[in-house]
């Protein structure tokens, strides 16, 4: 699932050569916030479900977030000449992978205390 959602975003965002690779950092930055939302979800609400984490995080989340392709994509605007790119699309996407984590997992948290209020106002 993880993989076809990547493709899909990668064939709806194709970049040239010497571009900010967008479709790659748009999908680790997602996946990432998605990452930080569900293990927090999932350790919080469901602490049982331990056998479900690895794979929703490795499984489905991993397989479509790609380390590799950021690399490679760095190392080709890197080769390419495409300097200034390169070391925005490196320091962007950690920043943004980063934040995005926090952001989920924050995120999850609220979710959880509204779900929490809501459960309290209703008994």
């Amino acid at each position: 699932m993880g993989a076809l959602a990547r493709y899909a975003v990668l064939l709806a965002l194709p970049i040239t050569q010497g571009q900010f690779p967008w479709n790659t950092f748009i999908i680790n930055v997602t996946g990432s916030a998605v990452l930080g939302f569900l293990l927090i979800l999932l350790i919080e609400q469901f602490p049982r479900g331990r056998l479900v984490r690895p794979f929703i995080g490795t499984g489905v989340i991993g397989a479509y977030t790609t380390f590799s392709t950021f690399e490679i994509d760095a190392l080709l605007l890197f080769r390419g000449h495409h300097i200034l790119t390169g070391v925005s699309y490196v320091i962007a996407s950690l920043l943004s992978g980063l934040l995005a984590v926090w952001l989920g997992m924050s995120s999850a948290r609220m979710a959880i205390r509204v779900e929490q209020w809501l459960q309290g106002e209703m008994q």
